[in-house]
């Protein structure tokens, strides 16, 4: 199967620090040609074969799959503020996955969670200037298949350059073929719920990056013209929304824009929603790329 790579990198404006956290900033997005390609090899598979499409068609009557989520706890020392997240925090997250993603169809289970003290890991692991460190980091700690989300945390201590105030970043289904051991997602430690990293602090940078994890575009990708996010019920929008900006409309096609749902920029506390349209996307996506059966 040929590979396409994608990547997401999720950033906060402003400094570190989380007084100056204004609103997620986008590091690095997929480009149009890279999107292009992907989107005709996926169209290529779901026109190829007929379960693919069938399941397209039947998604609220499908059995819901469970994904098997690993995480690894990266930490430049065993303290809370060295990146050592007590296990009530990932469980806390586990239920956050579970309770954004009902509608969809899919659910997560935590299969194990490993500690490791690499205080360059914890710094550096950001995808930002050269893989080396990020790339090490998963090769030795990647656990199960293409079905299993890998969750690395860490500090992204860095505070300049593409890398400041970065909060997360995630592999596309289409890119494991090709580098299965880069496949997951790394976020913000005090993303998690209960984290300092407010408003960002409940959990949604990982709901928003395990959206790219099972496939989905941004809700701002492609701006107000083209084929957006490849999603037909996510009203398009120009720009990435910050905060909470209800009524913001920024595109004169149909629809507000869509500040809530969890593959925008807004608050954690503003997002709640993937769209039915989301929902038939990462049903293909999961299927083609991953072998998740619905």
């Amino acid at each position: 199967m040929a590979s396409i790579a994608l990547v997401s990198l999720l950033a906060l404006a402003g400094s570190a620090s989380a007084a100056s956290r204004v609103g997620r900033v986008c590091g690095q997005q997929p480009s149009p040609a890279a999107i292009q390609k992907a989107e005709a090899h996926f169209n290529g598979l779901l026109a190829s074969n007929a379960t693919h499409a069938h399941a397209l068609a039947t998604v609220g009557a499908l059995v819901s799959p469970t994904i098997p989520v690993y995480f690894h706890v990266i930490r430049s020392s065993t303290s809370l503020s060295g990146g050592s997240v007590p296990q009530s925090q990932i469980d806390a997250q586990i239920s956050v996955l579970n309770a954004d993603y009902a509608s969809t169809g899919l659910s997560f289970t935590l299969a194990g969670t490993d500690f490791t003290t690499n205080s360059t890991w914890f710094q550096r692991a950001d995808d930002c200037s050269g893989q080396s460190y990020q790339t090490a980091m998963k090769k030795a700690l990647r656990k199960g298949g293409a079905n299993a989300l890998n969750v690395y945390t860490v500090g992204f201590t860095r505070s300049t350059g593409d890398c400041s105030g970065l909060l997360g970043y995630s592999t596309f289904p289409s890119s494991y073929s090709g580098n299965p051991t880069d496949d997951g997602v790394v976020i913000l430690y005090s993303s998690l719920p209960g984290g300092t990293a407010a408003p960002f602090d409940e959990g949604r940078t990982l709901t928003h990056e395990a959206g790219h994890w099972v496939g989905l575009y941004h809700t701002f990708q492609g701006g107000c013209s083209g084929s957006g996010d490849s999603v037909a019920d996510t009203p398009a929008e120009a720009d990435p929304a910050f905060g909470c900006p209800t009524g913001q409309d920024t595109c004169s096609s149909a629809g507000v824009d869509p500040i809530h749902n969890f593959m925008d920029y807004t608050d954690d506390s503003c997002m709640t929603e993937f769209t039915a349209g989301q929902a038939t996307r990462l049903h293909g996506q999961m299927t083609s790329y991953r072998g998740v059966t619905f």
